[in-house]
């Protein structure tokens, strides 16, 4: 069982004392540092719009080495929010909290972030997937017939989504509707971008015998120019399939949290809450198998 850099305990709730917080997230904890704010990805696990009881260890520090690996490969497509990710660099009230926050945390800039998640499909899954069986298009883009969960696309699709703001689902729209939402410059702008971040990940995922299926990046604005913010190309906001393995026809073998969805699925709940915990078992090979994208994606150890 991986161990490397991954904590024994789940961090399922930070606290930075009289630090302002501005919002707990499903898995990440937001707070006012001055001008700029501090993201902190605890090792919450959600499943099915529900946070659990049980956290995966060392889940949070996983994912934002993946985000920070991807904001470094992208920065000659897109400037990203980031400040610095090391805690030393950090302002004077945060250093108390240095163990709770390192490799977990990133100091980044306030931007005016865009109400819309900007989605890019390689492969039909998910949502589209079933929109696709519905209509036989994806946000309103025809698709050829006779198409099967997990095709290949045609070439890579833009759709983007609402931003859910109650933890209810993002809720798929055409691309007149962002047009609409955000104007029409600023639409083209992000499909762009969207687009070209995608080709260059799924480009890089391919030569680590991966296949980045889809994802869902957010952008905002700080001076006026378009930046990447949040998380990107992690397992909790992209589906990555092994290569190898890949077959069209079904639901393809992913690396995020598939392990706990089968779980919650063999134990029948009714997913209301309060939701329920997981078996250590469970958390192991959901945490394995973090890991293993980090190390499929960026070929480094987590220290």
């Amino acid at each position: 069982m991986p161990s490397e850099g991954v904590s024994v305990t789940a961090l399922i709730t930070s606290n930075l004392g009289n630090i302002p917080l501005l919002s707990r997230g499903k898995v990440r904890d937001l707070y006012a540092i001055g001008d700029a704010l501090l993201l902190v990805a605890t090792d919450r696990i959600s499943a099915f719009d529900h946070v659990l009881a049980t956290g995966i260890p060392g889940k949070g520090k996983i994912l934002t080495q993946i985000s920070l690996f991807w904001f470094d490969l992208l920065s000659d497509i897109v400037p990203n929010h980031v400040i610095t990710a090391k805690v030393r660099e950090f302002p004077a009230a945060l250093q108390p909290f240095h163990e709770q926050l390192e490799g977990r945390s990133m100091l980044v800039k306030r931007a005016n972030m865009f109400p819309v998640e900007c989605v890019a499909r390689g492969h039909l899954a998910g949502s589209g997937w079933k929109d696709y069986q519905r209509t036989g298009a994806v946000c309103g883009i025809a698709l050829p017939t006779g198409l099967e969960d997990g095709s290949r696309l045609p070439e890579p699709l833009f759709t983007p989504a609402t931003k859910s703001q109650d933890g209810a689902h993002d809720e798929n729209i055409s691309y007149a509707e962002i047009e609409a939402r955000i104007g029409a410059a600023e639409a083209a702008e992000l499909r762009r971008l969207t687009l070209a971040i995608y080709a260059k990940a799924a480009a890089h995922a391919e030569s680590r015998g991966l296949i980045l299926a889809d994802t869902k990046f957010e952008f905002g604005t700080v001076g006026g120019k378009i930046i990447l913010a949040d998380e990107v190309l992690t397992p909790d906001s992209s589906r990555f399939w092994d290569a190898g393995a890949w077959k069209p026809g079904g639901a393809q073998p992913s690396f995020d949290k598939q392990f706990v969805r089968d779980y919650l699925e063999s134990i029948r709940w009714n997913k209301q809450a309060p939701a329920p915990g997981l078996p250590q078992d469970v958390a192991e090979r959901t945490r394995d198998k973090y890991l293993e994208a980090f190390h499929r994606l960026t070929g480094r150890h987590l220290t």
